[in-house]
């Protein structure tokens, strides 16, 4: 295998199974329906969530166990988020803690007024959830390296979200951006048998506007590409219900 294959075997290799708590990621929304689409995007990265709807519970939330990233609106009933953020940076014990802070704010000096409170990042709604979800991940590294890796791993496949790279056995798998997501999303959730619709809403989130036969001509792509010369293909399609990425492949080869 190449360099990229041999790294699978390190701690950093992401395997269905782990002993390795996952994340906690605190949602502070109190859209509702975007707090629920948030919510199933997190958990479909692997990672585990908590929703409070208000700023006064969440500083409950972060006092008695502080997770390992929060996603915090700026406008709340009871407390507003910059000043969740600001009291969080206050206390010893989150004054490290990873803060992505959603807004409707878009000009320059509400961005820099956030950042300058003690916010990580900071992404205005509307939004793209893969996008946000790009940036959770990016944070988790930097700051609990050990808690989220860097590849996954299935068989003969590794996946490097770091350099955006993926090798089966000795080859490069060239992949477009679309695909490559496609093929961690799936990934992710070894098994888990997603609808044409959740794929959409994961992978170019709820503005596209696009059909869901999209979804079939990206998943043709990305058979493609991982399957050559006889390779098993690792996608599976569940007739009238989606698309899963095999969760016994690698495991009877």
């Amino acid at each position: 295998m190449t360099e990229l294959g041999a790294q699978s075997v390190s701690d950093r290799t992401s395997r269905p199974g782990s002993a390795v708590a996952p994340p906690r990621i605190l949602v502070v929304e109190d859209e509702a329906a975007l707090s629920l689409l948030l919510a199933y995007n997190i958990e479909a990265e692997g990672f585990a969530v908590e929703r409070v709807e208000r700023g006064d519970e969440a500083e409950l939330r972060l006092i008695e166990s502080p997770p390992d990233l929060v996603i915090l609106d700026w406008m709340l009933p009871g407390v507003s988020g910059l000043e969740v953020c600001r009291r969080m940076r206050a206390r010893e014990a989150t004054r490290t803690l990873p803060v992505i802070m959603l807004t409707a704010r878009g000009d320059e000096s509400e961005r820099v007024r956030g950042l300058t409170i003690g916010a990580d990042d900071y992404i205005v709604k509307p939004f793209s959830v893969p996008e946000l979800m790009a940036r959770v991940r990016a944070l988790l590294r930097r700051s609990r390296p050990d808690r989220v890796a860097a590849l996954l791993v299935a068989g003969d496949i590794a996946l490097d979200r770091e350099n955006w790279r993926v090798v089966r056995s000795s080859r490069s798998v060239h992949l477009g951006p679309t695909e490559f997501r496609l093929l961690e999303y799936l990934m992710g959730k070894p098994g888990r048998v997603f609808s044409r619709a959740q794929l959409l809403d994961g992978i170019w989130g709820l503005s596209a506007e696009i059909d869901e036969r999209t979804v079939d001509v990206h998943v043709g792509r990305l058979r493609k590409a991982l399957a050559l010369a006889g390779e098993r293909d690792p996608i599976r399609t569940i007739r009238g219900a989606g698309y899963s990425f095999d969760e016994t492949f690698g495991k009877s080869d």
